[in-house]
């Protein structure tokens, strides 16, 4: 069972989108609050977080990818609802 993601037993979940923006969002505070440390180690996990940041870009990309396809082929889940693929 999905703690976070919209299930039929969890019909108020996210969208996977969604929470990879909120972490996404989450990162980029946290490093902002380090720009200005000059100290390896800062430097170090800013580099990391770049890192970290542009592969959930390219996440969210992808999950946006996959909501449209869903989208076009299935209609919108929006207001819930069985599975539109897979088992339910």
């Amino acid at each position: 069972m999905t703690h976070f993601l919209v299930t039929d037993d969890k019909p108020d979940g996210y969208r996977l989108e969604d929470i990879l923006m909120l972490i996404r969002k989450d990162i980029l505070t946290r490093a902002l609050k380090i720009t200005d440390d000059q100290r390896a180690e800062a430097r170090h996990v800013m580099s990391n977080n770049m890192q970290i940041l542009a592969l959930i870009s390219e996440a969210i990309t992808l999950a946006e990818d996959s909501t449209r396809v869903l989208d076009k082929a299935f209609g919108s889940s929006a207001k819930g609802g069985p599975p539109r693929i897979g088992k339910p």
